[in-house]
């Protein structure tokens, strides 16, 4: 179909309502009398959109998430809270979009640099209520394990650090497993400096899970696990025997790097199991951005990342930046097999935990993000605030703002003056600009824009904040 045709066809599309998924063969979300469910959320770091087998790669090897997949949903439009790291992670804490909480980029810290604007102490502020708080308050018990970046002094009490936003449990890095991936030196278990670590960050971080589900826990609580795995950013580190299916391949490290992730998540869901407490607990499994586009490391040590079959990679507000690979899996809540294209966002973890543990959302701020309990139990999402994401240097220049409602999705500049605009479900590559072609649909998507960026932009506070 060429340009012309697809765009007098979409110009007379409205912004229609979502096809509801069955999930649920049951009229509520847990039987009467079954206990407050656990909570698992598994996130990868810089996993591109085509990266799991599941996703189509051609030759990743991922049999624990095609699992997990199998058993669950599997999420076709499901979006990082930004297109890099530190923002997509205060996203996924907070309910909100990260601008209005003054996390706009990679949070520079101790011996870390980059290019793009610095924030003088960015941090996520103590001030912001996180998930982990909130169910830490209502009786779970919870831990991090993984990648934190959400702190410009880690592990001082200069800023909040995990355990100050709710986590009782964890053992984190600041950013980066450092020097990489294998023997990482920088890991903290609750305040305590580990040195030197004998292993690879992702098989150390699961079986630091697997050892506070089973011993070190509460095992009177229900429990929320934040796994956030360090792979597969770069530079890359991958256990031989993760690639040596791809031998020949010149992407073997990287493909491998994947399979590592898979095995400890594999590690995790067999904890799960081998405990017997899966079927009153919700997975989710998803990675913070699109897969790394600046070529920065030369080699074997880079990525390799997917993000087919869309355009854009990590730092663009095209979907390749921010659409990413998501799982919900809850035996006997969630049927197996299903597939959904509803758009599902990192803003939705707040509200769908509090919603599922009984605890009320915090009223006293906007929280962007939608309960998918609703969801799970008939496959419809009343959503209102728009899908938005804001990230000021973007590579997909001039446009950092992006908002998606319904099918449609506006790209514009920070001045919002110039415009892009897809019909995702027909086109998810976002080949076909209708900007021109459907202006009563531009201007109904520029109308909600506008005064939701304003809002944002309004409440994002100034770096230094003090």
């Amino acid at each position: 179909m060429n340009q012309a045709s697809f765009s007098r066809r979409n110009a007379l599309k409205i912004m229609g309502c979502q096809a509801a998924v069955s999930l649920c063969g049951c009229g509520g979300i847990v039987p009467e009398g079954t206990k407050r469910p656990n909570f698992v959320v598994i996130l990868c770091d810089d996993l591109g959109y085509g990266d799991p087998g599941c996703y189509g790669h051609p030759y990743i090897q991922t049999p624990a998430i095609d699992r997990l997949a199998a058993e669950g949903m599997r999420l076709t439009d499901c979006y990082a809270g930004a297109p890099v790291c530190s923002p997509s992670r205060a996203a996924m804490l907070t309910g909100r979009t990260p601008h209005r909480t003054g996390v706009y980029d990679y949070i520079p810290g101790h011996g870390y640099g980059g290019k793009g604007p610095v924030y003088a102490g960015m941090h996520l502020q103590r001030e912001e209520i996180t998930a982990a708080s909130l169910l830490r308050d209502a009786g779970y018990d919870t831990c991090h394990v993984g990648k934190w970046h959400l702190a410009s002094k880690f592990n001082d009490p200069a800023e909040p650090q995990p355990g100050d936003h709710g986590f009782n449990h964890w053992f984190s890095t600041y950013s980066n497993a450092q020097p990489s991936h294998r023997n990482p030196d920088n890991f903290v278990r609750n305040g305590e400096e580990l040195g030197e670590l004998d292993g690879y960050s992702a098989e150390l971080c699961a079986a630091e899970a697997a050892d506070w589900l089973t011993r070190l826990r509460d095992k009177t609580k229900p429990f929320c696990l934040f796994a956030w795995l360090h792979e597969p950013h770069e530079p890359i580190a991958t256990r031989e025997r993760f690639m040596a299916p791809y031998k020949g391949h010149p992407e073997a490290i990287y493909y491998g790097n994947v399979s590592q992730i898979d095995y400890a998540a594999g590690q995790i869901l067999d904890t799960l199991d081998s405990m017997g407490i899966r079927d009153n607990t919700l997975i989710m499994f998803t990675s913070d951005n699109g897969p790394e586009t600046l070529n920065r490391y030369q080699g074997a040590n880079r990525s390799f990342g997917s993000p087919k079959p869309l355009r854009g990679m990590k730092l663009h507000m095209y979907e390749g930046g921010i659409r990413v690979p998501g799982i919900l899996s809850w035996p006997g809540i969630i049927v197996p097999g299903q597939v959904s294209d509803t758009p599902v966002s990192a803003t939705d973890v707040l509200p769908t935990l509090c919603d599922l543990a009984g605890i009320p959302t915090p009223d006293d701020r906007p929280i962007d993000g939608t309960s998918l309990a609703s969801f799970i139990r008939s496959g419809s999402i009343t959503r209102e605030i728009p899908l938005y994401w804001r990230y000021d240097i973007a590579l997909s220049q001039p446009f950092g703002v992006a908002m998606r409602h319904n099918d449609f999705k506006i790209l514009a500049d920070p001045g919002l003056s110039v415009f892009e605009l897809y019909n995702l479900r027909d086109d998810p590559e976002e080949r076909f600009d209708l900007a021109a072609a459907a202006p009563d649909v531009l201007a109904d998507m520029r109308n909600r824009l506008v005064p939701l960026h304003t809002e944002i932009d309004r409440e994002g506070p100034e770096w230094p904040t003090a």
